[in-house]
């Protein structure tokens, strides 16, 4: 096949239409570069360069002949530099507890994206099935992608972290059309219009519609964005619920350890206890797994730390929940306890959606007898709830209870009538001061903004943050620091076109696409 119209043999040839480890490097080197339009850099002119690097990659490759396993190979290779250059941090995780962990060091660094990026293989190998001599191989490349982070985010019980549509999405401005499209659809309008300056090389043919169509979506991207921002944000009621997030910053290596317990449960109550400018009615929120023990309903501990509280304040708490069973191995959830003063607990909310090899272990049983724990370290793992339910307890406003990272699948998530905010508790210790928790935050504030929900984040090390429905801060503590954060909490904003639809509109700019590329490729055959 020739070269596209007017782009010129050196740009491809040297050295994009190199072969073998050249090809290789480049690839990886174009995926690490995607990796600083991500947070917490968000450096937007990164993906303007790693793009139209991936897409003369291809040219090169389809000049010289080279086929769909060739074209794989590029895609992974792409991928291996994304998703190292953007989960390296994983490792930190591994080194808590390096005498038991030490061995899985290199598969969180390196394993894992090996096997994440044999979906940006599979993208690409689509996109060179289809690839053609004229503009629209542009679009081609965006709905393979597009295709290729759908499944990523649904098979294997799913793992999205950093779907490209999050490097479209780096402040509050551009992240409102995800209450339309959804981050699938921001993956969509994210490759294309990352990949429009290959356009500037030239004329090539479906130019000037390609162009129209990418810089339309970018202005509406653009525009949508600070319309919402510019409307009144939903006013709350004459008498608002007030939140104070508890942030306590337990390091994670002492976290469990026995001989710290009393003390960092004293630490969380005195941080609970009241203030004098504390408002009537206080929701208390706590981080995930705060407790620093397995605890039950009728756990002393829970009596005692209901003690902190003020006689008409409520605690949510995060807790790793023991469930007894008689005759059988106690269950284990990760759970979100409403806990009244008097010490009762009147709500339960377990995670749903679990981290494997984190919370469980595929094929649990088998992998115990050969020794190898999750990082839990609990017989048996986790459970899982079997379904999601809103929040609904006295005292506290109906929220969706979504716990560490089920909030980077807003596809999985429902909000329902009468929902006030999300309630995301976490704890993201694990990876120190590392990119991890300002991705997980930027997933989090996406969610948010798609179900047009305020969001009220309680993490162990940080970032705790409370926003409104549109995404932006109305109360903050940053990353390491030990405290609290009092608000109150927004209104939620009204039902998005995503909240209803789901992905939607995404199948239908999708199809959209599909058609634009049919059409001028028959213009122009």
């Amino acid at each position: 096949m020739t070269l596209p119209a007017g782009v010129p043999a050196a740009v491809v040839e040297r050295p994009f239409g190199a072969a073998g480890w050249r090809r290789a490097a480049w690839a990886a080197l174009a995926g690490a570069i995607a990796t600083l339009g991500l947070a917490p850099y968000h450096i937007v002119p990164a993906g303007f360069i790693a793009f139209p690097m991936l897409v003369l990659a291809i040219d090169g490759l389809v000049r010289r002949g080279d086929g769909m396993a060739a074209a794989f190979h590029l895609g992974w290779w792409f991928g291996f530099g994304y998703f190292v250059g953007g989960l390296w941090w994983l490792g930190a995780a591994m080194l808590v507890d390096a005498a038991a962990f030490w061995w899985a060091l290199p598969l969180a660094v390196l394993g894992l994206p090996a096997v994440l990026a044999v979906y940006f293989g599979i993208a690409v190998a689509i996109a060179r099935r289809f690839w053609s001599t004229g503009a629209e191989r542009i679009l081609v490349l965006a709905l393979a992608f597009a295709l290729a982070e759908y499944l990523r985010a649904r098979l294997m019980t799913g793992f999205p972290w950093n779907e490209i549509g999050m490097m479209a999405a780096p402040w509050p401005l551009f992240m409102q059309t995800a209450a339309v499209w959804g981050t699938h659809g921001l993956t969509l309008i994210g490759v294309g219009v990352f990949s429009l300056p290959v356009l500037l090389l030239r004329r090539q043919a479906g130019r000037p519609a390609v162009a129209f169509i990418g810089l339309s979506l970018l202005a509406f991207h653009g525009a949508y964005g600070a319309y919402r921002l510019a409307a009144d944000a939903p006013a709350p009621g004459p008498d608002p619920a007030h939140v104070r997030i508890v942030q306590p910053a337990i390091d994670q290596s002492s976290k469990w350890d026995p001989a710290e317990a009393n003390a960092i449960l004293r630490l969380l109550m005195d941080m609970s206890a009241p203030r004098t400018d504390s408002p009537p009615g206080e929701i208390v929120i706590w981080p995930e797994s705060s407790f620093p023990y397995l605890i039950s309903d009728v756990s002393p501990v829970v009596g005692a730390a209901a003690q902190s509280l003020a006689p008409d304040a409520r605690l949510l708490a995060g807790a790793a929940r023991t469930q007894e069973r008689a005759g059988a191995q106690p269950r284990y959830y990760n759970s979100i306890l409403a806990i009244r003063p008097d010490g009762t607990v009147d709500g339960r909310f377990d995670k749903l959606h679990l981290v494997p090899f984190g919370e469980y272990l595929p094929f649990q049983s088998a992998l115990e007898r050969l020794g190898i724990m999750q990082l839990t370290q609990l017989p048996g793992g986790f459970s899982a709830a079997q379904e999601r339910q809103s929040g609904g307890v006295e005292g506290v406003p109906p929220f969706l209870p979504l716990i560490c990272y089920e909030v980077i699948f807003p596809n999985e998530i429902r909000r329902q009538p009468g929902d006030a905010f999300i309630l995301n508790v976490t704890n993201d210790a694990w990876y120190g001061d590392t990119p991890g928790p300002y991705q997980h935050l930027a997933h989090a504030r996406l969610t948010a903004v798609a179900l047009g929900l305020p969001l009220v984040r309680a993490a162990n090390s940080g970032i705790s943050i409370v926003t409104d429905s549109a995404g932006r801060d109305v109360a903050r503590i940053g990353l390491g620091e030990r405290g609290t954060i009092a608000a109150a909490l927004p209104a939620p904003g009204g039902q998005t076109v995503f909240a209803q639809y789901g992905s939607l509109v995404f199948w239908l700019m999708s199809a959209a696409a599909l058609l634009t590329v049919s059409t001028l490729r028959r213009s122009h055959s």
